[in-house]
């Protein structure tokens, strides 16, 4: 679980908060996320890392976009390895805090070739809960609960499932799963329709890799 909602927006120079609930929240996503993928130009392999474990509803969030987003890639796109997609953390192989170190380890050494987006939910203030968060800069798992992990990404997408602030392990087990899926979703759909933007923008074909399945 990434820090709070109100620290990352204040704390990086670019980001973009949504309602996961505002019908056009999903091309919010895509038109900011597809702007900054492009900026960054020397990249030859978007890797996105949904991190969480869906042993918490609220922690649920980036294993749920990680594999409704395999699904949405799944469209027989062609392209050669280096100019795909990525996917690391889904439902059935899950990024988390006793397997990140190994499931990442490979990026640090890959900066300039890999584009990371890291995905991860958050606790904030009450009137956060259901709103996206994209900026500059990388997701820091466990800080909302006082966990030291690697930081992870260039970009993150954040997801204010629930408030913080008191007793975090207990507020993310009993976090509602309609809000955690809806919100899921909308991440999906935004990432994969960024992806089409830079596809239709680069003039390439971006291949969709299975989900990153070593994680020993």
């Amino acid at each position: 679980m990434h820090a709070s909602a109100l620290e990352a927006e204040h704390a990086e120079p670019w980001s973009v908060r949504v309602d996961a609930h505002d019908p056009r929240a999903a091309e919010h996503i895509a038109s900011s996320l597809a702007s900054q993928i492009l900026s960054h130009a020397s990249w030859e392999r978007i890797v996105v890392v949904c991190i969480g474990t869906d042993r918490s509803t609220g922690d649920a969030l980036g294993p749920l976009v990680g594999s409704l987003l395999t699904e949405q890639l799944a469209c027989g796109l062609d392209g050669p390895p280096l100019e795909g997609v990525d996917i690391r953390g889904t439902l059935e192989d899950p990024v988390h805090a006793m397997n990140l170190r190994d499931a990442c380890g490979d990026l640090a050494a890959a900066q300039r070739t890999h584009l990371v987006v890291g995905v991860d939910a958050c606790l904030g203030q009450a009137e956060q809960v259901g709103t996206i968060s994209l900026g500059l800069g990388p997701v820091r798992p466990g800080a909302g609960v006082n966990k030291a992990l690697p930081p992870v990404g260039s970009l993150h997408i954040t997801g204010t499932v629930n408030t913080g602030g008191f007793m975090e392990y207990l507020v993310l087990q009993n976090t509602r799963l309609s809000l955690v899926m809806r919100m899921a979703k909308v991440i999906a759909q935004g990432i994969a329709a960024a992806m089409a933007a830079v596809k239709s923008a680069r003039g390439e074909a971006l291949a969709c890799l299975p989900a990153h399945r070593d994680l020993s």
